[in-house]
């Protein structure tokens, strides 16, 4: 298949093939924007529905038919991002500050504690070495 009929599958800009406005990558209207794209600019979808997708093939998603879809929304209906309370943002720093914090040293490691571990790296390898000595 070449890369124009390609494209020419994915363009469906009234919805009826695939029951929303469908643009080939890159082909999508100047006005809609992903959420990556809308949180850049500092604005959220505000309430609105998808409004669009693109699709592409990608050889990643070989499970899901080959093709990866990305939802677009309209930047006219969009809001500015909610801004955080100081409480929020102290309840959020004691989250992450108790997810950082190993429960066997009880130090701040700088990062998120590994699941699979539950501790720190420097406690996993202390351990890994007394259980090989």
């Amino acid at each position: 298949m070449t890369g124009s009929r390609i494209r020419a599958a994915f363009y469906d800009p009234a919805g009826e093939r695939y029951g929303i406005p469908t643009y080939p990558w890159r082909m999508a209207p100047p006005h809609l924007r992903t959420l990556r794209q809308l949180a850049d600019e500092g604005l959220r979808p505000g309430g609105q529905g998808v409004q669009a997708q693109v699709l592409w093939r990608s050889r990643r998603y070989r499970a899901r038919g080959g093709i990866r879809p990305a939802y677009l929304y309209d930047v006219r209906f969009a809001l500015p991002k909610r801004t955080p309370t100081e409480r929020q943002m102290a309840a959020l720093d004691k989250a992450n500050r108790a997810r950082r914090t190993c429960p066997n040293c009880s130090r701040d490691v700088g990062y998120v504690l590994p699941r699979h571990l539950g501790i720190c790296l420097d406690c996993a390898e202390g351990r890994e070495r007394e259980h090989a000595a």
